[in-house]
């Protein structure tokens, strides 16, 4: 699931620390807007305009963390409004509802616990590419160097 790689040079103390950022700044949107999916990507995406031209590590792991909140906005907001519609509807709780919540569970606290060891990471100057987001952020991210 996670790909530690050597980048072509030694990123600096300013860029490891904000590629480190980017990913904090999700969890920290997690905190604030735990029940409205759609603050993590707004954090993110803030944080991603920030830093859109800084150096390549930086950019690239600013398109990583934005990426990956994407599809937890669309995996998270599908629970929510199906959550708010048993609430307010006659619609009941079926199997496919719990079991939709358990998966949606297990990937936002996966996501959670990839994203503090991919900070930690990042904070030293480690390259860390996650399965499918970093081919996606490598494809979209220009390399500049």
């Amino acid at each position: 699931m996670i790909n530690v790689k050597q980048f072509n040079y030694e990123p600096g103390e300013h860029e490891a620390e904000a590629a480190s950022n980017s990913y904090l700044m999700s969890l920290i949107a997690i905190i604030v807007g735990l029940p409205l999916p759609i603050i993590n990507l707004i954090a993110t995406l803030i944080f991603y305009i920030g830093n859109r031209k800084g150096t390549y590590f930086v950019r690239w792991h600013c398109t990583q963390a934005l990426l990956s909140q994407l599809s937890m906005l669309f995996i998270n907001s599908f629970g929510f409004w199906w959550t708010i519609s048993i609430i307010f509807t006659d619609e009941n709780i079926s199997n496919n509802y719990i079991a939709y919540i358990i998966a949606a569970l297990i990937f936002n606290i996966t996501e959670f616990i990839v994203t503090i060891y991919t900070a930690i990471k990042t904070r030293k100057g480690i390259h860390v590419e996650w399965w499918f987001y970093g081919n996606l952020t490598t494809l979209i991210c220009k390399s500049g160097i």
